[in-house]
């Protein structure tokens, strides 16, 4: 009962002795023999510190840099703005260097929150843009952020994302076009969001089509660019019309800054570090360790 009351109700030590009509001293000594009994076990977790996180992920990943904060209790999203404009900053990203722009929650979060001056920069978006109006999808707007925020100049994509396959060919032989997507051949840094496995993604967040939702075993994507926990490309149905960065173009990138903050999307994360889509991330310690947790796992298994 004493240990009930103190550790489960929160009654100071005083309280219990005064409603229970013992001395203080009697409540103390009941309190140590139900620890000593093992009626109570106190147990001291051991605090993950990102430091130490951050060189696990990179070893662990492969991963040129990573960046890893502690979990806010809210906001986590913008809270990665100020990591990821580090990680900019310490590229040392020259006059006319060229930085790729995805898609997704996280990218629009951090963009909101700002990014550091790098002057004269070129911000291109890196896929074409979709018909749902949710804020998480409108690439354009986060290219003009970019670059207003950066201090550069902003590509438009005014494509669609996905069209017919001689729609597509039209669109990528335009000259006004190519002025964009010849900037994929020369990305110094791409900032990308990692893709929810479809089975657990809100229908209201995603724009995937039937097409996509029905590949097995992808775990993630970037770029509507599928991939299992391995890091194996997952094909479908319909990608050749699509208009976005290719899967070597991303692997081709200086540093291309995978932003995530979510456990459920620790497999994903893995899959696209694997992939060579991304060879950095940006994250928070709960993600962090759920993608150390998905690494051991695997380690373990037969």
């Amino acid at each position: 009962m004493v240990a009930k009351l103190h550790y489960e109700s929160e009654m100071p030590q005083i309280e219990i002795a005064r409603k229970l009509g013992v001395s203080a001293a009697t409540v103390s000594r009941l309190l140590q023999r139900a620890r000593a009994l093992g009626i109570v076990k106190i147990e001291v977790m051991d605090l993950a510190l990102p430091d130490e996180i951050t060189g696990q992920l990179v070893e662990a990943l492969q991963l040129k840099r990573a960046a890893v904060i502690d979990t806010p209790s809210s906001g986590v999203l913008a809270a990665l703005a100020t990591p990821l404009g580090n990680l900019l900053k310490e590229e040392e990203l020259a006059k006319g260097s060229v930085i790729g722009i995805g898609w997704g929650r996280a990218v629009r979060e951090i963009i909101h929150a700002g990014l550091p001056k790098i002057p004269d920069v070129h911000a291109v978006a890196l896929n074409g843009g979709l018909q749902q109006s949710a804020p998480h999808f409108q690439i354009n707007e986060f290219v003009r952020q970019a670059a207003d925020q950066l201090g550069g100049s902003a590509h438009f994509l005014h494509a669609p994302y996905l069209s017919s396959v001689e729609l597509r060919d039209a669109f990528l032989s335009d000259p006004v076009v190519q002025q964009t997507t010849g900037l994929w051949d020369r990305l110094d840094c791409a900032i990308v969001g990692i893709g929810l496995p479809h089975d657990i993604n809100p229908p209201e967040a995603s724009a995937a089509t039937a097409n996509e939702q029905a590949i097995g075993g992808a775990v993630g994507d970037v770029i509507s660019h599928y991939v299992d926990l391995a890091g194996n490309l997952l094909q479908w149905e319909g990608e050749e019309r699509m208009i976005a960065a290719s899967v070597e173009q991303l692997r081709n990138v200086g540093l291309s800054i995978g932003v995530a903050a979510t456990v459920e999307k620790a497999a994903g994360i893995i899959g696209a570090a694997r992939s060579g889509m991304i060879n950095a991330l940006v994250t928070d310690t709960t993600t962090a360790l759920a993608i150390l947790d998905v690494l051991q796992i695997r380690q373990e298994s037969p």
